[in-house]
């Protein structure tokens, strides 16, 4: 997972992470798209503490067949218009009330993805409070796969 430096960040960015360095992935999504710096820091804070994967990642657990669940925590009328192939959907607003009737084996390993990896990384970090022990987040999200041409499945 590349990082950066906190003094390499752009002085348009007021947010200070607890940490040394950035994730690069949240910060060009931040260039990107501006979200308040609140919600930027909690973010930042869930993802030092989840597990990461690339795009590339789960395009090859996808092309092997491994066993894992990928879970699209986007809202509704997003999966809708389009998603990951085989991914359930299971947005962040009721992700943790529902996944222990989904998924109720708390060692599955997980996969996560939204737009372009802030919700699936606060959805990461309290799936790993409720016992959960494999859980990543794909960085750079929908967007991302998108951008790569992936395979999708899109209504």
């Amino acid at each position: 997972m590349g990082r950066l430096p906190l003094h390499a960040l752009p002085k348009c960015c007021k947010l200070k992470p607890h940490s040394e360095s950035f994730p690069i992935f949240l910060l060009t999504r931040l260039i990107m798209k501006q979200h308040s710096p609140q919600f930027l820091k909690i973010t930042s804070e869930a993802s030092e503490r989840v597990n990461h994967c690339s795009i590339e990642d789960v395009k090859q657990k996808l092309d092997n067949q491994n066993d894992f669940a990928l879970i699209d925590v986007r809202e509704e009328s997003e999966f809708a218009n389009g998603h990951l192939p085989h991914a359930i959907h299971l947005s962040k607003g009721i992700i943790e009330r529902d996944i222990e009737k989904r998924i109720p084996d708390f060692d599955t390993s997980l996969v996560l993805y939204c737009g372009g990896g802030y919700r699936s990384a606060m959805a990461a970090d309290n799936l790993q409070k409720m016992g959960y022990k494999n859980v990543s987040s794909m960085d750079g999200g929908w967007s991302a796969w998108r951008q790569a041409q992936f395979p999708t499945t899109d209504h």
